[in-house]
């Protein structure tokens, strides 16, 4: 261990004259500790989200002692110590009404505590961003680490990737293509270990980014979460740390504008999850850049699809790793990257994946031979949505890409569930299925209830894909023609709660257009006359959310959160 650059954090714990200072020091004999263990060591916090109500978590418990482990090697003092944890299956209304919540946990369990630097274990969907965010706040030197994408599923000899084959069977189930029996048995066959979900769904997008953002080590993305080679990780992860709290690097470091700009080339080229976008902008909020959706579609149009994996092509996660995982997809995008980024190996992000290869040229596509020519996402704007909309063009049917429809609304969640599947619903297969009052307030939180089911008389019918558009967000799992996140939503006035039944709407993805044909003025004609819904929280954190969110197209974050934008991408 070399001599750190500034005196260690920490020490302004300990090296005082108040009673507290010798304190602190005595409970760490109470733990027993001896002062060998502590005495001139950085102290190192292990960030741990798990939690038995979080199975893609369920495994960090092992993971944290493997860093501890690399901790001590380097010759720091480790401490690990608990955050919120958000799990997808189990939390209501949604994890994303508390993706902020965590987020202040994470920073005020940094700040107020002696810590040198950080390691943080995440996983499932939101965990990961709010970790981020909370490092990103609390600025202390951190690297992340997370529990790696679940094995392979497989039924009857089909793999399984869930929740993207878990959502297509059940359409099938829905449309009587299989049976219960077959519904019940698929269910011990598609979530077979620990970990997050094996397709490039949110968590294996943010954990892809988070590689090409400098956040992680390199590969840590992509490796099985029960593969042995995770716990080597996250003990180098331990050793890392404490180079980097010698070495004074922090996040606002690393989370440069050019390491967004990587990153969100990164989310294009994997096919990544909508998702990604608010969390990109609500942890660039918190170092003060400004990540506009004009930026995102950008460089959409000049960066290739390569990655084949489900939902948006056909491999799975475990397949990536064997293939070079993102060090040899960052590798194939190099000319398209700013290689001189830094990361959390005190290396440049060129440096990282000088010597990547890619082992399945079917899998990671070359920039010659890219799946499709631009990236994964594009941003709407129109009368439908004037501070934009999301849609992932590689997961939607090419015939529905430019399409004109009749709407058929939905109030919100509760009025689709009571509708969807009655045979009276007058629905056809060109229209359009819309569902307000699911974003941010009107959700509240902005549940992923975007991936509408489509109505059971169509899907006996054979149809699979639908136009759907809603204010909600949708499961990076998730596949079809999807339009999520129109804002302004409609709880807060934006034109989506303007619109009724059999009004025209037209999508025109190649032209980023999503447009209600109806006159202006009968649009802010309806839109004076629409009551808004009622505040659902009238006390504690419910409360303190309706106050102070912000729109996704800024990330969905607090206002008071976010540093002044002192940079933009």
């Amino acid at each position: 261990m070399t001599t750190p650059k500034t005196p260690y954090r920490s020490r302004a714990w300990f090296d005082t004259p108040e009673l507290y200072g010798w304190l602190r020091q005595a409970a760490f004999r109470a733990e027993g500790f001896g002062e060998p263990a502590y005495e001139g060591r950085p102290v190192i916090g292990i960030c741990n989200s798990w939690s038995e109500l979080t199975h893609c978590n369920a495994h960090l418990r092992q993971l944290a002692e493997a860093v501890k482990r690399g901790v001590w090697q380097a010759g720091g003092f480790p401490l690990e110590f608990p955050v919120m944890s958000l799990g997808e299956y189990n939390m209501r209304p949604t994890t994303m009404l508390y993706r902020n919540l965590m987020s202040m946990d994470v920073e005020e369990s940094i700040t107020a505590n002696p810590l040198d630097g950080v390691v943080l274990l995440g996983g499932c969907d939101k965990t990961t961003p709010a970790l981020l965010m909370g490092a990103a706040s609390a600025d202390v030197p951190a690297i992340l680490v997370t529990g790696g994408p679940q094995l392979k599923g497989n039924w009857r000899g089909e793999e399984l990737g869930s929740c993207t084959d878990c959502r297509r069977y059940h359409q099938e189930l829905r449309a009587e293509r299989i049976t219960e029996a077959d519904w019940a048995e698929l269910q011990s066959c598609i979530v077979r270990s620990p970990g997050h979900c094996m397709v490039m769904g949110t968590a294996s997008t943010m954990a892809a980014i988070s590689e090409a953002l400098g956040m992680a080590l390199p590969g840590n993305a992509a490796i099985p979460a029960v593969d042995s080679r995770r716990q080597q990780l996250s003990e180098a992860a331990g050793r890392q740390i404490v180079r980097l709290v010698e070495q004074g690097l922090r996040p606002s470091d690393v989370m440069t504008p050019a390491a967004f700009e990587n990153a969100i080339r990164t989310l294009h080229a994997v096919g990544g999850s909508t998702n990604a976008i608010v969390h990109l902008a609500a942890i660039a909020g918190r170092v003060g850049i400004a990540l506009p959706l004009s930026r995102f579609d950008e460089l959409s149009r000049s960066t290739p699809f390569i990655l084949n994996l489900k939902p948006s092509g056909e491999f799975l996660m475990e397949d990536f790793y064997y293939a070079g995982g993102v060090p040899a997809l960052l590798n194939v995008l190099a000319p398209l990257l700013d290689l001189e980024a830094k990361t959390v190996t005190g290396d440049s992000l060129g440096a990282n994946i000088a010597e990547a290869q890619s082992h399945n040229p079917a899998l990671i596509r070359s920039l010659d031979e890219p799946l499709d020519a631009e990236g994964g996402l594009a941003v709407l704007d129109g009368s439908l949505a004037p501070d934009g909309a999301i849609i992932k063009p590689t997961a939607a049917s090419p015939g529905l890409l430019r399409h004109r429809g009749r709407a058929v609304v939905f109030e919100d969640h509760d009025d689709m569930d009571r509708r969807i599947d009655d045979p009276d619903l007058d629905v056809r297969p060109d229209d359009v299925l819309v569902m307000r009052n699911a974003g941010p307030l009107g959700g509240p939180g902005m549940p992923e209830w975007g991936f509408l089911p489509l109505p059971k008389k169509l899907l006996r019918q054979g149809v699979r894909d639908m136009v759907r558009i809603s204010d909600a967000r949708m499961s990076g799992t998730a596949f079809g023609t999807v339009v999520v996140h129109a804002t302004p939503e409609s709880a807060a006035g934006g034109p989506l709660a303007a619109v009724r039944n059999g009004d025209v709407i037209e999508l025109n993805v190649p032209e980023r257009r999503l447009d209600l044909l109806v006159e202006p003025a009968e649009i802010a004609r309806r839109l004076a006359a629409e009551a808004r819904p009622p505040a659902p929280y009238r006390r504690g954190y419910g409360w303190l959310f309706a106050q102070h969110i912000l729109q996704a197209d800024k990330g969905c974050d607090f206002d008071f959160l976010r540093a002044e934008a002192l940079h933009s991408a």
